[in-house]
């Protein structure tokens, strides 16, 4: 089965800064991998060259099968993207928001329709759909963000700090629907600060200074740090344990 993400040495500076310094990276189908590592690690700008937003200077990255960002319009309707700052237009209202992120998926008004109530359901938005998007608190704009960037039914969902600022309710919510929709063949990436996350994703990246320094299963990774260190490491334990040998 072909991977939905391939990445091969992608490099990707800013003037003197190399905020992704050559990540290999390979995520395959029903998947949920987290991208994990302290800001200014290179988790944003990563995820932003697999969606075709930013061109990389160096390396090879391929979705779905495509080249990106060569071919990256033969992905737009197989791809979901939630971005860390909150893509949403404050004077619209939730429903209008998202007639709007369905047309611009190329989605027909009638598809749209139907698909808004289902996910207006599935989200707990539906006796929010004439709010405008400023008047909803934190948690129902993330909410509404998520909401926006599944519309469409995407293949694969490309999520950047979705949880953060939730209060551990909703961000125990967020995962429920996130393990649903990868029972339901969706594949997942996604990146969060939070490292108890870690342990809930099928696979786990441990990004610092541009480059991914370990990477597996979160019982195979803390199994590798138990051998050296003994007991049952957190997730925590187990990032601070790369970060500290820089992955060697």
């Amino acid at each position: 089965m072909e991977a939905a993400i391939e990445v091969q040495g992608a490099v990707k500076s800013f003037g003197p800064i190399r905020a992704v310094a050559g990540v290999d990276l390979v995520v395959g189908q029903d998947e949920i991998y987290g991208l994990v590592g302290p800001s200014g690690a290179g988790k944003t700008t990563l995820i932003r060259m697999i969606c075709g937003l930013l061109k990389r200077d160096a390396g090879k990255v391929r979705v779905l099968g495509h080249p990106i960002p060569e071919e990256k319009r033969k992905v737009e309707g197989r791809l979901g993207y939630m971005p860390q700052e909150r893509a949403l237009y404050r004077d619209l209202s939730v429903e209008e928001n998202l007639l709007f992120f369905g047309q611009l998926n190329g989605m027909k008004r009638d598809k749209i329709r139907k698909r808004t109530a289902e996910i207006l359901d599935f989200m707990r938005l539906t006796h929010l759909k004439r709010h405008l998007a400023e008047n909803l608190s934190g948690g129902e704009k993330q909410r509404l963000s998520l909401a926006c960037a599944l519309l469409h039914r995407p293949e694969l969902l490309v999520l950047d700090e979705p949880t953060v600022g939730l209060d551990p309710a909703l961000r125990q919510e967020f995962w429920k629907h996130f393990h649903e929709l990868r029972d339901h063949g969706h594949t997942l990436l996604l990146t969060t600060h939070y490292l108890e996350e870690a342990g809930r994703c099928t696979r786990v990246g441990f990004m610092r200074a541009g480059k991914i320094q370990a990477e597996g299963a979160p019982a195979e990774l803390r199994a590798r740090v138990a051998r050296v260190q003994g007991g049952t490491p957190s997730m925590e334990e187990v990032f601070l344990s790369f970060a500290s040998t820089e992955g060697k």
